[in-house]
Formats: structure tokens, C-alpha cells, sequence
């Protein structure tokens, strides 16, 4: 199944993910390397981290909702699709939680409840980053009807393949 929001040619969503799930688990190991000792200023980078990681994040879900709407209902795909989605939102509302009690906080830096919540957070990622690998590699949700070990750029269209002996 074709992604429908693409941009020159590239599904949109993919190029989206990879900058909130590294935001996010970064944003994590240095509240824990603040927390055990790290120079101070980790706390600070890893509330931003997890702010922009957020935005990120929410870019992510609306481009992958214009996919996960056009996968057919009653397929497997959809289930590990919504499954995939729910996991990404559980995610968001945890480092939400965690963003907004930090953000109310005097000091940026996360304790040991704030952490562990970050644990559970990219626990839930590495599942909902698994799904969506599964979603792609495994059912073929996003890829282009067109692919194969030797299609055309996607900057071009669609080409014409012609083998030796072909009479169209």
C-alpha cells in the first residue's frame, strides 16, 4: 500500500519518526546520566530534548493518520497499524506529563519518578517503533507500488520496463 503524503517522492511520516524517537530516548539517557552524577547542565538539555521531541513527535502522528486511514479495515495491517499508533500516542502523553510537571518545576532537571516514567516512555517507543518497522518491512504499508531492486528514482516517475523480447 502506497503512503499518500509524500513529499519528492519519499513517504513523509518515515522522514518524520526518527527525530522525535532520538530526541526522546537522548533526552532520557541524560537525565539519567544527570541524575547519577552529569554535569548539570544535562538536565536543562534534556527538557529540550523531550519539548522538541514532542513537536516531533505530533508531526509524526499527523503524517502517519493520513496512512493509517487508508489501510484497509479488517486486515492485519490495520490492527498492528492502530496498535502501532496507540503505543506512539502513549508515549507522547507520558513525556507530556512529564514535560509539563518539569516545565512548572524551578529547576528543569527530572527526579527518580520523572525517570522512570522516561524509562516506560522509550520502552513503549522501542514497541511502537517495532510495529511501524512491521507495518513497512513485513506488510508493506508506505512502499511504493513501483519498488523493487531496480526501480526508478523517485524524482522521475514510473518508468518504463521493458525487458529483451518484451512485444509491448
Amino acid at each position: 500500500m502506497e503512503s499518500r503524503l509524500k513529499v519528492l517522492g519519499h513517504p513523509v511520516h518515515p522522514m518524520l519518526v526518527m527525530f522525535p524517537v532520538a530526541l526522546l530516548v537522548v533526552g532520557t539517557l541524560f537525565d539519567i546520566i544527570d541524575a547519577v552524577g552529569g554535569p548539570d547542565f544535562l538536565g536543562e538539555v534534556a527538557y529540550w530534548n523531550i519539548s522538541v521531541g514532542l513537536i516531533g513527535g505530533i508531526l509524526a502522528a499527523a503524517a502517519g493518520s493520513v496512512d493509517l486511514l487508508a489501510i484497509p479495515a479488517g486486515t492485519r495491517a490495520k490492527r498492528v497499524a492502530l496498535t502501532h499508533a496507540a503505543a506512539n500516542v502513549a508515549v507522547i502523553l507520558l513525556f507530556a506529563a512529564v514535560w509539563v510537571v518539569r516545565l512548572n518545576a524551578e529547576y528543569r532537571a527530572a527526579g527518580g519518578a520523572l525517570i522512570a516514567i522516561e524509562v516506560v516512555g522509550v520502552a513503549i517507543l522501542g514497541v511502537g517503533a517495532w510495529l511501524g518497522g512491521e507495518l513497512v518491512d513485513r506488510l508493506g504499508v508506505g512502499v511504493d507500488r513501483e519498488a523493487g531492486l531496480d526501480a526508478s528514482s523517485s524524482l522521475r516517475g514510473p518508468a518504463a520496463t521493458h525487458r529483451i523480447g518484451d512485444m509491448r
